[in-house]
């Protein structure tokens, strides 16, 4: 389409003499000036970096703007800021005596949120601080989170006394992110006193939070057709609590016949924790039913750990297990950007698929070049 002079930059698209007949019009522009910041090779930040000391200050100081850039810091897989990370967690106060960790999975439409929501501000009436990390499904193109569970939990999410982080999964297994355990801490420095980790809830691979949390808390939801499945080992022997929720209306007594099943399977299973007796439990979130019962048992729960010295056992297993996944997590990076092993990979690939070579000689030759 031609253009005259006047009209030079009109885009294509507009008619020569548009009129109101028409709903699309160009509409003069906003002239900025010299107010753009200048940008350095085609990106400028929207806000300047903090300090160390800046967010040492922000997070310990109660400011939860600072909390969610710190914990931004701590995800990102750049490395200036892994470095940064590091060097934050290592300024900020380390684990509390005082915290309570609570891992809650269960399958999608469980009722984990809603659960959250009710026990959530309970303990917030009673003077609590807590930090929700929900961990999201992830969309397998831009990793980010698909979810948002803060969304869900619209009531907590209004407290100043509740801070809730949804963080996408990023493809990692067992339901939560490559950085939790490092989220746990700043948000305990943050000094959160309970900290809820729910998972993605999407199978029976929730097992990772075992080694992050506390005490762990199965959702399950009678009519869902994995009644068979939860009596199987899987997930269940992890529990140290069930919880068979949506418990109202015409649901309760299929609730109840689902409770009396997993008691009895829990009867036959070893204990999650030395000497704790792992129960199964009726709840409903919306009609605000056994959700105080719930806390009681959790109370007994770290009262029995404290007295009989396996919370802080536990405690130092957890700091153990994070060492070796921080190893993994960091050979598997050094490995994979390695120059050399870069270059060789899509040649190796390429006569993998073309069965030149077999996968196991493939994965041989990528090794030596890593020595």
């Amino acid at each position: 389409m031609t253009t005259d002079s006047k009209d030079t930059k009109r885009p294509e698209w507009v008619p020569t003499n548009p009129g109101t007949e028409y709903t699309t019009k160009v509409m003069k522009g906003v002239s900025t000036g010299n107010s753009k910041p200048e940008q350095k090779n085609g990106w400028q930040p929207t806000r300047p970096e903090l300090s160390i000391a800046a967010y040492v200050s922000g997070v310990t100081g109660g400011d939860r703007t600072v909390l969610g850039r710190a914990i931004t810091l701590i995800e990102s897989n750049s490395n200036r800021h892994i470095k940064m990370a590091q060097e934050l967690l290592k300024a900020l106060p380390s684990d509390s005596d005082n915290t309570l960790r609570i891992g809650i999975t269960g399958v999608p439409g469980a009722g984990k949120s809603t659960f959250i929501e009710v026990l959530g501000q309970k303990l917030i009436a009673k003077g609590h601080r807590i930090a929700v990390l929900a961990i999201d499904p992830s969309s397998t193109l831009t990793r980010g989170s698909i979810l948002g569970d803060k969304t869900r939990m619209e009531e907590l999410s209004r407290s100043d006394q509740c801070f809730i982080r949804p963080s996408p999964a990023g493809g990692t297994l067992g339901g939560v992110t490559r950085k939790t355990r490092e989220t746990i801490q700043v948000c305990e420095a943050a000094d959160y006193d309970v900290i809820f980790v729910e998972t993605v809830g999407v199978g029976q691979n929730e097992v990772v939070v075992r080694s992050m949390v506390d005490f762990f808390l199965l959702l399950k939801i009678a009519g869902a057709g994995d009644e068979l499945q939860g009596i199987k080992k899987g997930v269940i022997e992890l529990a140290d609590a069930i919880i068979i929720n949506k418990a109202d209306g015409d649901n309760i007594t299929a609730a109840e016949t689902a409770r009396a099943d997993f008691q009895r399977a829990l009867h036959y299973l070893a204990p999650a924790t030395p000497g704790w007796t792992s129960n199964a439990f009726c709840v409903s979130a919306i009609e605000y039913t056994g959700v105080t019962e719930i806390w009681e048992v959790i109370l007994k729960f770290f009262e029995h750990t404290r007295t009989h010295q396996i919370y802080h056992k536990r405690r130092q297993s957890q700091r153990r297990e994070w060492m070796h996944a921080m190893l993994v997590d960091f050979l598997s990076d050094r490995f994979y950007k390695n120059p050399t092993i870069k270059k060789m990979i899509p040649l190796l690939e390429e006569a993998v698929e073309n069965g030149t070579i077999p996968v196991t000689e493939a994965v041989q030759k990528l090794l030596k070049l890593h020595q």
